[in-house]
């Protein structure tokens, strides 16, 4: 069986329009939404830093292409698949990214994901993880997709509750951004296929 982290078998659609949230895409990170993707981050810091590790610091120009690079490298390895968030109205603009990861074991994906602060309540975050829960299911292999956040974000929390994954355990881990209480939920949705 393949460890965290072994490739994926099969990739997920590039572009992925979610149901239930007219005039956004989840589109593949790639090179030319670089400069938007910097700069969305960099306006929503302060709503990023509390949950997310690497949004301590304002990454540079140099530093978001560099992560893209090694994204679309990950995806084309099988072990990462990164979305941005735009909207439809306005088309160079990023106003989020989710993201798949296979970082926590055989036959099951991660979702990750953020939305900027002018978005949030307008059920961008579930349209979007639920478009990435069926993307996920639809690969070969994968069995379970799991959310995973820290108790005290409870927005996050409240996405996968929406999409009816279940809370399967809480467990210790440890702090990495400032909002984090040390304890993070374990959500899980599992799809048996068919015979």
């Amino acid at each position: 069986m393949p460890a965290p982290g072994a490739p994926t078998p099969g990739r997920p659609p590039e572009l992925l329009r979610p149901a239930g949230a007219q005039g956004i895409t989840l589109r593949r990170r790639s090179p030319d939404r670089s400069l938007a993707l910097n700069a969305a981050v960099r306006a929503d810091l302060g709503h990023l830093r509390p949950w997310l590790e690497w949004a301590a610091e304002a990454p540079t120009v140099a530093r978001t292409a560099e992560l893209t690079e090694a994204g679309m490298a990950a995806w084309d390895a099988g072990t990462d698949f990164i979305y941005l968030v735009g909207l439809d109205a306005e088309p160079g603009r990023v106003i989020g990214s989710f993201g798949l990861h296979r970082r926590i074991g055989p036959g099951a994906l991660e979702i990750g994901y953020w939305v900027g602060t002018d978005h949030v309540g307008r059920g961008i975050a579930t349209a979007a993880a639920r478009a990435l829960t069926g993307a996920a299911f639809d690969l070969p292999g994968i069995h379970r997709v799991e959310i995973h956040c820290d108790p005290a974000n409870t927005a996050s929390a409240a996405v996968a509750r929406r999409l009816g994954f279940r809370l399967d355990r809480t467990v210790d881990a440890p702090v990495r951004a400032p909002g984090e209480t040390g304890r993070k939920q374990i959500w899980v949705q599992e799809h048996r296929p068919t015979p």
